[in-house]
């Protein structure tokens, strides 16, 4: 190999070298410095070949983003935390659910009183009617009672006093109808007498539902407002507004429900009250009609003794 090829072949070799080598600070004087590998560090392992050295944060880029908190609800979610971050709107269709639950219940606990006591008396009448042989028998069986069996009992006899200047010239007949006229209103006006109240019950039950609805719907609008204006559908700020609007119809269910079960037991037990006044005042009826009875055959027996 000639002089030229060899110092050829070294300076290819040199070059090779450099580019591999890191390269090394230039001293401050123009003397090229010497080329030489860095030795390893004792303290720290040499990493393994082919292994991806661990990312550096580039100068100016930003910081990993940190974790978000854990989202909690903005306030409680129970009944009364839910009542009290509604709208105002809810709150009165709330507080006015209430109210007719209250008035429901009290009215149950009133009528059914009224109910027992009414039927106790007028069970207790018809059988002293049923026994009683003659219009004042019955009437001293029942004495000065003030339920609507003695009523009855009263009634007839005295549609009977104002008749009997009458009875000499005319039949029964104009008397038996007079006494069931007075016998039917007497019934008519104490089944409106058990029956007051029960309208209300079904008021509440058909509108309650209606009027929970509404604020059902007040609530939603108000939900999708805030959803708006916060811009965004996480279930922390759409949840407490969803939950306030059901409520609202919960609540009117509540309301609804037994109020609709205590008119239907209320119209049966009103029901069976009337029919045992019409069979009282079928019985005194029929005490009328005996005592007519007697007082045509008495002058005839006593025509017949003579």
């Amino acid at each position: 190999m000639s002089r030229t090829g060899f110092l050829a072949a070294l300076f290819a070799s040199a070059m090779l070298a450099a580019a591999s080598a890191p390269a090394q600070e230039q001293p401050a004087s123009g003397t090229p410095a010497t080329i030489t590998a860095p030795a390893p560090s004792p303290a720290a392992p040499a990493a393994p070949v082919g292994a991806l050295a661990p990312a550096q944060p580039q100068a100016g880029a930003g910081t990993a983003a940190e974790p978000s908190p854990a989202l909690s609800l903005p306030h409680d979610l129970s009944p009364w935390g839910m009542f009290m971050a509604a709208d105002i709107i809810v709150k009165a269709v709330m507080i006015g659910l209430a109210f007719a639950s209250l008035v429901t219940w009290t009215i149950w606990l009133a009528k059914s009183l009224e109910v027992l006591a009414g039927k106790l008396g007028a069970r207790r009448a018809a059988r002293a009617i049923g026994n009683a042989a003659t219009l004042k028998q019955a009437s001293r069986a029942l004495g000065r009672n003030g339920g609507t069996g003695a009523l009855l009992v009263r009634a007839a006899e005295e549609e009977a006093a104002l008749s009997a200047g009458a009875l000499d010239h005319a039949g029964g007949d104009g008397l038996k109808e007079r006494v069931a006229s007075r016998l039917t209103r007497i019934e008519a006006a104490a089944a409106r007498r058990m029956s007051r109240g029960t309208g209300l019950l079904a008021t509440i039950g058909s509108t309650a539902p209606f009027v929970g609805l509404f604020g059902t719907v007040w609530g939603i609008m108000n939900a999708f407002i805030g959803i708006s204006q916060a811009q965004t559908t996480n279930l922390a700020v759409v949840a407490p507004g969803i939950a306030e609007a059901l409520l609202a119809t919960a609540m009117g269910l509540v309301a609804a429900i037994p109020a609709v079960v205590i008119y239907n037991v209320f119209a049966r037990s009103i029901a069976g009250y009337r029919q045992i006044l019409a069979d009282a005042s079928a019985g005194v009826e029929r005490l009328v009609s005996r005592d007519l009875d007697f007082r045509t055959v008495a002058p005839a027996t006593a025509l017949a003794a003579q």
